[in-house]
């Protein structure tokens, strides 16, 4: 199983959307097996694929908006001790080649005993281990900050993918983030690699989203060759618990996700 961390430290960048459209993406258009991990105790992945608190595990989500689970990720993982409830348990099967491991607000206090434990910053693996021979690709929607759970994303994945809208105050964050990734390809996982950095509500017209760009490329940084623009539709078609490439495919930015999901498909050999 290929893991893959959507992360970056600052919030507002498009993690949840690109771990949910580009999932969405490998999974209908790819046919892979894709295991999707809501890793922050916000649980906008888990809300955007239309799951919230007291669902039957092991149940598919169907026609219905809105589903139900009894547990989530924080239940799996534990605290600062190890989880009670076996992964396999927690998921929910969204159709499609599709699956999910919720989360919910609990993850905060679990990732706060997270500290205390032996090896902390393993427990993801560990955990994702336990489903490594069932899924093809599984991608972690990282919460906003370099805590514990992030930090746990990217020792447990092959490789990540940052969001980043083209902003300056956007760019200094960035810096400080990719300092990060190196700090754990230096010193706890070698075998993460940095797919690039994925530019979001990004707008070539706009001469302060080609100079941020311009800066980052001078910083050496990858930046892959394909951008999200902003779009009222990938917005719509969250809260309406799609992928935008089904709630309209014509749009550019379901476009856009498709060809983000061959460019990652191609680079992992899936």
């Amino acid at each position: 199983m290929q893991i893959i961390a959507i992360a970056n430290h600052k919030g507002g960048t498009g993690k949840t959307a690109t771990a949910h459209n580009l999932g969405a993406a490998l999974a209908r258009e790819h046919g892979q097996r894709v295991l999707l991990v809501d890793a922050d105790p916000q649980a906008s992945l888990t809300g955007t694929c239309g799951v919230q608190e007291e669902m039957a595990p092991g149940e598919m989500a169907g026609s219905t908006r809105f589903l139900k689970q009894v547990f989530s990720l924080a239940e799996v993982l534990g605290g600062a001790k190890p989880g009670r409830v076996a992964l396999k348990d927690v998921l929910v099967d969204l159709g499609d080649n599709l699956w999910l491991c919720p989360s919910d607000t609990a993850l905060a206090s679990a990732e706060e005993g997270l500290a205390s434990r032996l090896r902390r910053e393993y427990v993801l693996r560990t955990v994702l281990g336990t489903v490594a021979q069932d899924y093809d690709v599984c991608l972690v929607d990282c919460p906003p900050n370099q805590g514990l759970l992030t930090i746990n994303a990217l020792v447990a994945a092959q490789a990540v993918i940052v969001p980043t809208q083209p902003t300056a105050q956007d760019l200094r964050g960035l810096l400080l983030f990719v300092e990060v990734i190196k700090a754990i390809q230096a010193e706890i996982n070698p075998e993460l690699a940095f797919l690039g950095i994925l530019l979001t509500f990004y707008d070539a017209r706009l001469r302060h989203h080609r100079g941020e760009v311009e800066a980052i490329e001078k910083a050496g940084l990858p930046v892959l060759p394909v951008a999200i623009g902003r779009s009222v539709r990938v917005a719509e078609a969250a809260g309406a618990c799609q992928p935008v490439f089904t709630y309209a495919r014509g749009n550019p930015e379901a476009r856009n996700y498709l060809t983000l999901a061959q460019l990652v498909a191609e680079r992992l050999g899936l």
